[in-house]
């Protein structure tokens, strides 16, 4: 071995049909290592989980189980929901917003578990089994044929018959063994082949677990929507412009208030004026309703998405709030759940 890299022995080729046999096997092991290293980064962003679940794997021990990122968000929300309050709007929307966000950190478990049988778990077999084995009986390959080099080296050295005679039947035999485990190197380089339609196979699992996690994700979401009322598209529309778009939305919902605050100034100023003009008044105005709203209680009126209602104020009432009526039914309503009309 180091007089062929001393460039001082000849050195026996493989045919290039096996050249290209190591070469796919190569490559495929590299590109099998890399996805399946960052799949387990996608499924699984923290490096301390990951490392703590391989240690426990390792220990055949299983992990103790923790909530996830969603369904820790989902606790804190229906916590808070109850501790405002849940017959608050606001305490009921993060009630019905950490229950859908719970959900989701289910439907996020079940992809994983999914993912790790289905696609991760041939992957790995892959590279610590079949591909180990490829591996052993390549060095057996390289240690044969450096053999046959080694003796075909004698042969040209032997100068004596007897010598000669010893040297080539030295070099029948080990060129022999050599085209015996090259055999048997080609034959399991071969199943590469079945490898990656084994892997195909695995990899439309993994796209139908993702194409299940991100309906149910979507599902919830929708649901969630219809459960808190539909948004003003004014509202949505302007959110994702820059701010320089006029807004044409009087008042925003109080359980998008947290996004309010990238609007343009314009638009706090065109609500507080808007309200403020009406409170100073002894008139009423038209309003619309933004989305559902359940009365806490008797003093209070049930709203229902898109409808239009009369709202005045009156002397002493909470800034927040106004007189709404519809027919002969009146009661408090929350200005942001309205947006005035002209």
């Amino acid at each position: 071995f180091t007089e062929e890299k001393l460039g001082q022995a000849e050195k026996t080729e493989l045919d290039a049909h096996l050249e290209n046999l190591l070469s796919k096997a190569e490559c495929t092991k590299l590109w099998t290592e890399k996805i399946m290293k960052q799949t387990e980064v996608l499924l699984q962003p923290n490096p301390n989980a990951r490392i703590e679940e391989f240690v426990y794997e390792k220990l055949d021990r299983k992990a103790p189980s923790r909530m996830n990122n969603p369904e820790l968000l989902g606790q804190y929300m229906i916590d808070a929901g109850n501790e405002f309050g849940p017959g608050t709007a606001y305490g009921n929307a993060l009630i019905k917003c950490g229950e859908t966000q719970k959900r989701i950190g289910t439907a996020d478990r079940e992809l994983i578990q999914t993912s790790a049988i289905n696609f991760l778990t041939p992957l790995r077999n892959f590279i610590e089994g079949d591909y180990k084995t490829i591996t052993k009986e390549r060095k057996l390959l390289q240690n044969k044929r450096l053999d046959l080099d080694a003796a075909k080296t004698r042969l040209k050295k032997a100068k004596v018959a007897e010598a000669r005679a010893a040297s080539e039947q030295e070099v029948r035999i080990t060129q022999s063994e050599f085209d015996r485990q090259a055999e048997i190197t080609r034959l399991l380089l071969e199943g590469i082949s079945s490898t990656h339609a084994h892997h195909l196979r695995c990899l439309n699992d993994f796209v139908e677990a993702q194409m299940t996690y991100y309906a149910q994700c979507y599902q919830y979401m929708l649901d969630l929507q219809k459960q808190l009322g539909s948004f003003p598209s004014t509202f949505l529309s302007n959110n994702n412009q820059s701010s320089s778009t006029p807004v044409q939305s009087v008042s925003t919902p109080s359980v998008l208030a947290s996004a309010s605050a990238s609007l343009p100034s314009v638009s706090n100023s065109v609500v507080t004026s808007g309200i403020s003009e009406l409170k100073s008044s002894s008139g009423n105005r038209k309003a619309r309703v933004l989305y559902d709203y359940d009365a806490a209680n008797s003093s209070e009126l049930s709203l229902l998405a898109d409808e239009v209602i009369t709202v005045y104020s009156i002397p002493g009432m909470d800034s927040d709030w106004l007189m709404g009526e519809r027919g002969n039914q009146k009661g408090k309503v929350p200005i942001t759940y309205l947006e005035l009309l002209n």
